[in-house]
């Protein structure tokens, strides 16, 4: 039979319950015990499986040595980014293709002439290997092309430039869509290790990579079309001579089209990728621009 402490009234004292036993049997320990085993259910998991909180952007940027293919001109980079991420880092986004033929294949399709002065022909092209079903198929490709460069912000706002596709013959340049290692492989990615289209002036071809034409860059902050008009002018504007790249020439204002955006939009992130180029440690700041003639 079970024993309790009598009191002197008549009434039996009523039993007490199995937290208050406990309580009086082990004090404060009775609240200790349940936090301790959770504490070591979770000391548990984070020795098992590590922590998923990785800070980004801690790793330091690439630096550039001499360019081994001299033909190359120009850098041989939805939603907001992470503040953290390096300026010259590929966003995270939609899968894109890594690996294609190495042999390329016509867009079919014609424009007429816009702009003036002399006229470039061009043609556009996708690696052979290079599905771009995800990203409206290659017709969509070779629009935004030649919507941008019949754009009244484009080149042709300059009258001595004018521009018409072509799907046969040969061009003043190419416009062509490359899986990734192609384009690395064009593009000189052994002396700058950062993804970027490029303009190879020994084959008169614009080379656009797809992970940029994917997923943009940090500069562009999530505005694809943007960051997709800018790769096309930018080259583009290799490839018609303007082969000086340009820095950031007015702290807040627009970037230069010929600027690195791919690399940033700030002189001092450039410099850092290019200490050898055209752009000075001065510590002024540009927005993102796409446009060579931004304001109409």
């Amino acid at each position: 039979m079970w024993v309790t402490d009598l009191d002197p009234s008549p009434t039996e004292t009523p039993r007490k319950g199995w937290l208050r036993r406990n309580i009086d049997l082990y004090g404060w320990r009775i609240y200790a015990i349940p936090v301790l085993a959770v504490v070591t259910i979770l000391v548990l998991a984070d020795t098992l499986w590590g922590s998923t909180d990785t800070k980004k952007g801690t790793a330091p940027p690439p630096t550039v040595a001499a360019a081994k293919e001299t033909g190359i001109i120009g850098p041989k980079k939805d939603g907001n980014f992470d503040p953290s991420t390096p300026s010259y880092a590929l966003p995270d986004g939609a899968p894109f293709e890594v690996m294609g033929d190495g042999t390329w294949h016509t867009v079919p399709g014609t424009t007429k002439q816009v702009g003036g002065g002399h006229v470039f022909t061009y043609l556009v092209e996708v690696e052979d290997g290079n599905d771009t079903k995800a990203l409206g198929g290659d017709a969509a490709f070779a629009k935004l092309i030649d919507d941008t460069l019949a754009s009244s912000k484009g080149w042709t706002k300059d009258k001595k430039f004018g521009f018409q596709r072509i799907d046969s013959g040969t061009p003043d340049f190419r416009i062509s869509l490359a899986a990734q290692t192609t384009a690395r492989k064009i593009c000189g990615f052994d002396s700058l290790p950062v993804d970027t289209s490029c303009y190879d002036q020994d084959n008169n071809r614009v080379v656009v990579t797809t992970p940029r034409w994917v997923r943009g860059a940090v500069a562009f902050d999530g505005d694809i079309t943007s960051y997709r008009e800018w790769v096309i002018n930018h080259e583009v504007g290799h490839a018609i001579g303007f082969h000086q790249h340009a820095a950031c020439e007015s702290d807040g204002g627009l970037a230069p089209v010929m600027m690195q955006q791919t690399f940033g939009t700030a002189n001092n992130e450039v410099y850092n990728l290019d200490p050898a180029g055209v752009v000075p440690k001065d510590g002024k700041e540009c927005k993102a621009n796409e446009w060579p003639y931004p304001r109409d």
